[in-house]
């Protein structure tokens, strides 16, 4: 009976293992294909990320077509700023206005619009028959002047050697005094006129005229012609100096309390190109503008290579808080699903490797966005700071190439 049970067993076992045999060899190939095939879904594929394996290489060529920008991660103030738009201005003794004082026709214009000038400059020439005529005026009571200095020096003698009376000697005097007045106030009005009264008292008559400008800058205005007649106090040219040329910002009076002197104003002109530039407060208005109801806020700017002209619109913030944070401009993060990436940039020979490297973003100002990084970066790193939409695209497309 034991035998009997033992080989009852040998029965079930061998039959169990040949049902096992049976079964593995009625298994498909294609099965294990399927979930190797799983293991390439573009889910995992995208695990990559993390890794930083995936890349998109550049030419030089494309590099320079797509006009990418490199370097590293900036570090700004993304946590509290204050937006505020106006225009350059210069202060009011950086401007002039070239005006004649007196009614004559401009005969020479030395200048054109946006000609650097010195000042003392000469910028026109002006002539007319009142010039002139203030030439022989002047000249006419310089004589009159010295026959009466002479007389009155005579009569003072006569009378302190008791000869003449009193009274000839005082009309002498007052007669050379109003004389001598005359004269000082004509050559006076020749000064303006920037005619040399010591060249009239040899004999020479100026049949023209020079304007000079008062600063030196750039002419900004040129608001009259050759041959045309101008009248006293008509403004002919206009001259800025642009050195002095500074941010004027405009604040609501709701945000007034915020703003202080010594704070940090980033902005931009309206210009297709124009780069951020920098700035400090260094002066806030004491008066409300009436329309709107603000403040006008005056920034030193720190960097004034850029092509800066007085009335110049201008956008900017202004930062009232003090924490820094990394930061992308826009263009340079591009989204893939519900995560966002930054490219990292490395030169290989002539070509260029970018590495896809996921962020979290932060505060967003408009045209920077604060981020975060899930892996630790050198401070080193040099990163594509736009074009980041086709450098994922890019990515995309040879990783579809390689699949295929």
């Amino acid at each position: 009976m034991q035998i009997k049970k033992i080989s009852i067993y040998k029965m079930v076992f061998l039959a169990m293992l040949a049902f096992g045999i049976t079964a593995c060899g009625n298994s498909k190939p294609t099965d294990i294909k399927h979930e190797r095939d799983k293991s390439e879904t573009p889910l995992a594929k995208k695990d990559l990320h993390k890794e930083g394996k995936e890349e998109v290489m550049l030419t030089n060529q494309q590099f320079e077509a797509l006009q990418l920008k490199i370097d590293t991660v900036s570090s700004r103030n993304m946590s509290a700023f204050l937006a505020a738009n106006g225009q350059l201005e210069v202060p009011p003794q950086n401007e002039a206005i070239i005006t004649s004082v007196i009614g004559a026709n401009v005969v020479a214009i030395e200048v054109i619009e946006g000609d650097k000038v010195k000042k003392g400059q000469v910028v026109a020439y002006l002539s007319h028959p009142n010039i002139i005529q203030k030439q022989t005026d002047y000249l006419n009571a310089y004589n009159n002047n010295k026959f009466l200095k002479t007389e009155f020096e005579r009569q003072k003698k006569l009378f302190e050697g008791g000869v003449a009376s009193g009274m000839n000697f005082q009309k002498a005097e007052a007669e050379y005094k109003v004389a001598e007045a005359m004269v000082n106030g004509l050559a006076a009005q020749l000064l303006q006129l920037n005619i040399s009264v010591g060249g009239l008292q040899k004999g020479h008559i100026y049949q023209r005229i020079s304007l000079r400008s008062p600063i030196g800058g750039y002419v900004q205005d040129v608001a009259v012609k050759t041959g045309q007649y101008v009248d006293p106090q008509t403004a002919l040219l206009e001259v800025v100096n642009t050195d002095h040329v500074h941010a004027d910002l405009m604040v609501f009076e709701k945000d007034v309390h915020k703003i202080k002197e010594g704070q940090t104003v980033r902005f931009k002109v309206q210009s297709p190109d124009g780069e951020e530039l920098t700035a400090t407060i260094f002066s806030i208005s004491k008066t409300f503008e009436k329309e709107p109801k603000a403040l006008h806020v005056h920034a030193d700017i720190e960097n004034k290579e850029a092509l800066l002209i007085p009335g110049m619109y201008i956008k900017g913030r202004i930062e009232t808080g003090n924490v820094k944070t990394l930061a992308f401009p826009e263009s340079a993060i591009s989204r893939e699903g519900d995560k966002f990436f930054v490219f990292s940039a490395e030169k290989e020979g002539d070509d260029w490797r970018f590495v896809p490297i996921e962020v979290t973003l932060g505060e967003n100002d408009g045209e920077w966005i604060a981020v975060r990084f899930l892996q630790s970066v050198q401070p080193s790193t040099l990163f594509a700071q736009n074009n980041a939409y086709y450098l994922m695209a890019e990515m995309k497309k040879e990783e579809a190439e390689h699949t295929h």
